[in-house]
């Protein structure tokens, strides 16, 4: 009987932990479609306004590689609580923020917060299903990832529609009502003892911050970014138990992978962050409108999530790949040459572009958890999905500042307009980029077989 009960209350714990990460996701997502419209409040440049998003994912994504560590520690129903407490204050003050730097420092504060969820929402399944339904626990808990990036374009279209954008800090507020249920159903027990990195960790963050300065205020910041890299190297190479395992590099074929998935997901944030600007700046669609328009892209990524994983399991991670980069190039064409045409067209070629990434980042879990030996399974998968923040906020910062430069002269020959000729030029060199990675994955696939065989 308790046991059936310890059983029922796992599934509970699984679906509120499902909320729980859609509402984190929505976070992320709400402030993009808003950006053009605190940019004009706050009178900022394009680089400016793009720290209120890639400062938080900068902080997400180191703070998810923290928690992460810390639950080895500490009761997985202590660092939930304190994170989610800590997001929920930070919303209040964001509501309240009259100044562009309260809101950044508002939205540093959220993130974290919320960095205790990706971080625990990974461990909730291994903890508490036993391994013939961890897959499946797993999949349930990120559902809560696509419903997030479907539902996010609808909710802020929503609010600014009717209200002023601060009331999205209130939307976040609503994972209060989790914490009764984690109470309940969380238990007390907690992993071993675990020392952490704080100094490398924290020369890590500043490496990152420092090439963000760089890009959107003056290069002499690389200068500090190059200096807090190498005492970051210096750093694990020295310490007992460092943030970063520097033995997961001698791993060539994982190292290769994660560069890779490095500059994909660079690349992917462009369809996060681009599109609300040149739809408010091309397009002069009102914000409202501007979240409706990226709803079907989120749909589309939502429904055909699985499609692309049942792909990767029965065609092969090589075929997933190079249709997911199909897709991507073709997503980029598109937008490069018909940046000007109407919103309804922009809107379904974000949906080849949104699937094409989805699929993409299903083949790169896929392929780097396969290079990597159990004992290392957990730090190097970790390491992807900090990685992957560290990407796209270094990738906001130079699509902002590259949206600055203003260019008038298209370099797309399909594309003569002047008109959304800076969003063309920057869709056009990532078209040529993705062009390159197809090329070398191929000839690299083919190196493989043949070498195989």
């Amino acid at each position: 009987m308790n046991q059936e009960l310890r059983k029922q209350g796992n599934e509970k714990l699984l679906i509120v932990m499902m909320l729980t990460v859609m509402l984190s996701s929505m976070s992320i997502l709400l402030f993009n479609f808003v950006l053009p419209q605190i940019s004009t409040e706050f009178q900022l440049t394009n680089s400016q306004v793009s720290w209120v998003t890639s400062g938080y994912t900068l902080l997400y994504g180191i703070g998810t590689a923290i928690y992460g560590k810390l639950a080895d520690r500490y009761k997985l129903k202590t660092l939930l609580i304190f994170g989610l407490s800590l997001f929920a204050m930070a919303s209040l003050l964001g509501f309240f923020s009259n100044s562009y730097w309260l809101l950044i420092v508002a939205r540093c504060l959220q993130a974290t917060g919320a960095a205790t969820i990706p971080a625990i929402s990974t461990l909730v399944p291994i903890r508490y299903f036993p391994v013939e339904r961890r897959g499946t626990a797993i999949g349930t808990v990120f559902i809560g990832t696509a419903l997030g990036s479907a539902i996010g374009p609808i909710v802020s279209a929503l609010v600014v529609s009717v209200v002023d954008w601060r009331w999205l800090f209130c939307i976040p507020l609503l994972l209060l009502f989790t914490l009764p249920f984690y109470l309940k159903y969380l238990g007390d027990e907690k992993g071993t003892q675990t020392s952490i990195d704080w100094l490398g960790g924290g020369l890590l963050a500043l490496t990152v911050a420092q090439v963000l300065l760089g890009v959107t205020n003056n290069v002499t910041w690389f200068v500090g970014g190059v200096v807090a890299f190498i005492l970051f190297i210096y750093r694990i190479r020295l310490a007992k138990n460092p943030f970063v395992q520097p033995g997961l590099f001698k791993n060539k074929i994982y190292t290769s992978y994660l560069v890779l998935a490095f500059v994909i997901t660079g690349i992917g944030f462009s369809l996060f962050f681009l599109t609300p600007l040149f739809l408010a700046e091309v397009q002069n669609l009102p914000v409202n409108l501007i979240g409706l328009a990226m709803v079907p892209a989120a749909i589309a990524t939502a429904l055909f999530n699985r499609h692309g994983g049942k792909i990767a399991d029965s065609k092969g991670t090589s075929t997933l790949f190079i249709f997911a980069s199909s897709l991507l190039i073709l997503c980029f064409f598109l937008l490069s040459t018909f940046i000007h045409t109407n919103a309804l067209l922009i809107s379904l070629f974000l949906i080849i572009g949104n699937v094409g990434q989805s699929f993409m980042m299903i083949v790169m879990s896929k392929s780097i958890s396969l290079t990597l030996p159990m004992e290392h399974s957990g730090v190097g998968m970790g390491m992807v999905m900090m990685q992957n923040f560290i990407a796209g906020s270094i990738a906001v910062g130079v699509y902002g500042k590259a949206v600055d430069m203003e260019g008038n002269s298209p370099w797309n020959p399909l594309n003569q307009l002047a008109t959304g000729a800076t969003f063309s030029n920057i869709f056009f060199v990532l078209l040529l980029l993705h062009v390159i990675i197809l090329t070398v994955y191929i000839v690299m696939f083919k190196r493989k077989k043949g070498i195989e065989a």
